[in-house]
C-alpha cells in the first residue's frame, strides 16, 4: 500500500527543493509506503519553470507549473494540496544584500504561503530561507514570519532549524533555515534530522570526479588574459587579495577584503556558499585549473544529478542553481517529514528554534560574508 501526499510549491526555481521530495520515500513497520508527489509548481521566471516542468513535471498528467507573478495566482482556485513547500525570496533577509526585511520588495513574499495555508489547510509545510532571515530587522522579520506561519490555517506546530548542509552530506558550506510546520490537529512536533556528516565532510574533489564527461550545461568560461594571469597568483583557498598576485594584477576595491572574490576553491574541502548572481570574482573558482565552474560542476556542488537539464542562457542556469536548495539536503528532511507522518523514529538533534524553547526569543546566527566592493549578489 502506498500513500502519497500531493504537493504544491511557490517560488519553485529550477526545482531543488522538490527534486529531494520526489526522492524521499518512508517504509513503516507494517510495509507501508510514503512518498510524495507534485501536483502544482509556480515561479515567475520563464527559464526555471521550463527547467522544473521538465525534470520534475515531465510525464505526469496531472501537473502544473503555474509562470506567473505569485501575486496574480488566484489562491483559493488552485487544487488542494497535503503540503506546501516554498523556498521565498531571500533578497531582503540576506547578509549580502541591503538586509532591508520586510520593509524591502521581497519581505512580505513570505505572506503568499500563508494564504496557501489559510485557503487549503495542508497537513504540513516546509519553508526556506538563508541564515540572516533570524538577524533581520534585529530579529524582527523572523518574528513576524514565525507568528503568521504559527496561525495560518487551523494552526500550525512548527519547527525551525538552521541546517549546516555540509553536515548531510552535501560538498558546501551552505547555511540555511528550514521551518517545518504540521497542522496542529495531527497532535505531531517535527525532529530535526541528524547530521549524516559531520565528521565527514565531502569534498569538491570528490564531487567533481568524472564530471568533464557530462555532456549538459558544461560549458567552460572563455576568460579574459588578465583574469587567467590572476587566477594563477592564486593559490586553493586563496583570493582576489593574496600577497602573491602582483600590483599590476591586483583590485583597486576599496572598503572590503571578501573573501569570496575570486576564490579558489580547495580540493580536500567542501565549496564556499554558491550564489545565484553577481559581477566580477563571484563565480567560484577551480583548485587546480585557472577558470570558474562550469554550470554543471555547480550543479555537482549542489547536488544536482548529471541528467537534469538546466535550460536558458548560461547567466540564468547560474541563477536557477545558485539559488537552489541542494536535493540531497531537502530529501533528508522531508524524509524526516514522512517519517514523523509515518510514525517511524529515526535520530534527531536539538532544533535551533521550537514550540518548547522561546520560538519566539531569536537567536541571532551566523549567516553568510557579506559581499562589498563588488557588484552585490542575491541568494536563495
Amino acid at each position: 500500500m502506498v500513500e502519497i501526499y500531493k504537493i504544491g510549491e511557490l517560488f519553485c526555481g529550477a526545482g531543488g527543493l522538490a527534486l529531494g521530495v520526489e526522492q524521499a520515500e518512508v517504509k513503516d513497520k507494517n510495509g507501508e509506503i510514503y512518498t510524495c508527489r507534485h501536483i502544482w509548481a509556480n515561479d515567475i521566471e520563464e527559464d526555471a519553470c521550463r527547467t522544473f516542468a521538465e525534470n520534475i513535471m515531465n510525464n505526469k498528467e496531472d501537473g502544473t507549473v503555474l509562470c506567473e507573478d505569485v501575486e496574480n495566482i488566484d489562491v483559493a482556485s488552485i487544487p488542494n494540496i497535503d503540503g506546501l513547500l516554498f523556498g521565498f525570496p531571500c533578497n531582503d533577509f540576506s547578509l549580502v544584500g541591503e538586509q532591508n526585511g520586510m520593509e524591502g520588495e521581497h519581505g512580505p513574499l513570505y505572506s503568499y504561503g500563508v494564504d496557501v495555508l489559510d485557503h487549503h489547510d495542508p497537513k504540513f509545510f516546509v519553508a526556506e530561507n538563508v541564515g540572516g532571515l533570524s538577524s533581520a530587522d534585529d530579529g524582527r522579520a523572523f518574528r513576524i514570519i514565525l507568528n503568521d506561519l504559527k496561525n495560518a490555517g487551523k494552526g500550525y506546530k512548527i519547527t525551525a532549524n538552521l541546517y549546516k548542509f555540509e553536515e548531510y552530506g552535501v560538498p558546501q558550506t551552505r547555511h540555511r533555515i528550514v521551518i517545518v510546520g504540521f497542522r496542529e490537529d495531527l497532535g505531531i512536533e517535527f525532529k530535526v534530522p541528524a547530521p549524516t556528516h559531520a565528521d565527514n565532510y565531502v569534498s569538491c574533489e570528490e564531487a567533481l570526479d568524472g564530471v568533464e564527461n557530462v555532456k549538459y550545461n558544461n560549458k567552460k568560461t572563455r576568460h579574459a588574459k588578465k583574469t587567467v594571469e590572476r587566477l594563477k597568483h592564486i593559490p586553493p583557498g586563496g583570493n582576489a587579495w593574496h600577497p602573491d598576485i602582483p600590483e599590476r594584477l591586483r583590485l583597486n576595491v576599496n572598503g572590503c577584503k571578501m573573501s569570496h572574490i575570486y576564490r579558489r576553491l580547495e580540493a580536500d574541502k567542501p565549496a564556499y556558499t554558491l550564489t545565484g548572481s553577481g559581477g566580477g570574482g563571484t563565480h567560484v573558482y577551480h583548485w587546480d585549473e585557472p577558470r570558474a565552474l562550469t554550470n554543471r560542476e555547480r550543479a555537482r556542488l549542489q547536488t544536482f544529478p548529471d541528467d537534469f537539464i538546466f535550460y536558458g542562457s548560461k547567466e540564468s542556469v547560474r541563477a536557477q542553481i545558485g539559488h537552489a536548495v541542494p536535493p540531497r539536503g531537502a530529501k533528508i528532511v522531508i524524509e524526516a517529514v514522512l517519517k514523523c507522518l509515518a510514525g517511524v523514529n529515526y535520530k534527531s538533534v536539538q532544533a535551533s528554534w521550537n514550540s518548547q524553547l522561546d520560538i519566539f526569543n531569536v537567536i541571532e546566527e551566523e549567516g553568510e560574508e557579506e559581499i562589498c566592493g563588488l557588484e552585490k549578489t542575491e541568494q536563495r
